[in-house]
């Protein structure tokens, strides 16, 4: 795809109707990529599981490429809200809950639209989204470093460095998991396993 394609919407849905309409496409979208796949999603293929005309598909997505642009931008902004939203409530907390709550909003929010969650990062490679990624990053980190900063029993020297770590594990650990299309039994290990791991290195590198 060349990088001077426009990936933004046409337009942006204001009003209730517009909404679920979007919406509509957004889930025929990962409905088609689950059973046709990248290559041979159409926005005709999608406009027409979304039960809407080719016409409506255009009013908002000019080409396959900024849908495509569009249901991963929702998916990431929808992970890192619920990643903001659990450091603002986490806030304060001991380390152990901290550690524990923030991997449960995560998991939560990357396995909600499982299996297609998997797709999107077939998606994110075809897609020019350095842009956005940098902006994911930026909030993630921002809410897990004051996060970490308000620990009631847990002091860090090197905040910027413990925040990338832990959102490494975070983001490294689902994503070896959900690309590799695991079973079940790997989900269940992943929500068992991934608290204890963040748990036990900030715990390894934190004071008192």
């Amino acid at each position: 795809m060349s990088l001077q394609t426009p990936l933004k919407p046409r337009k942006t849905p204001r009003q209730a109707r517009s909404t679920a309409t979007v919406t509509a496409i957004f889930e025929a979208t990962f409905q088609v990529l689950l059973s046709d796949g990248l290559v041979k999603l159409t926005t005709t293929r999608v406009a027409e599981r979304a039960g809407v005309s080719v016409g409506t598909m255009y009013q908002y997505f000019p080409h396959k490429e900024a849908l495509l642009y569009a249901v991963l931008e929702q998916y990431l902004y929808e992970v890192v809200i619920a990643t903001e939203e659990a450091c603002v409530r986490l806030e304060g907390a001991r380390l152990g809950e901290m550690a524990d709550g923030l991997v449960h909003a995560y998991l939560e929010a990357k396995l909600r639209h499982m299996p297609g969650s998997r797709v999107l990062y077939t998606v994110a490679a075809e897609l020019d989204t350095d842009d956005l990624i940098d902006d994911i990053v930026r909030r993630a980190d921002q809410a897990i470093e004051r996060l970490l900063a308000s620990a009631s029993d847990a002091h860090f020297d090197d905040l910027p460095t413990v925040t990338f770590a832990v959102r490494t594990i975070l983001v490294g650990t689902v994503r070896e998991v959900l690309e590799k299309e695991a079973p079940a039994s790997s989900l269940a290990m992943l929500r068992a396993q991934l608290p204890i791991m963040c748990r036990a290195y900030l715990m390894a590198v934190s004071s008192s």
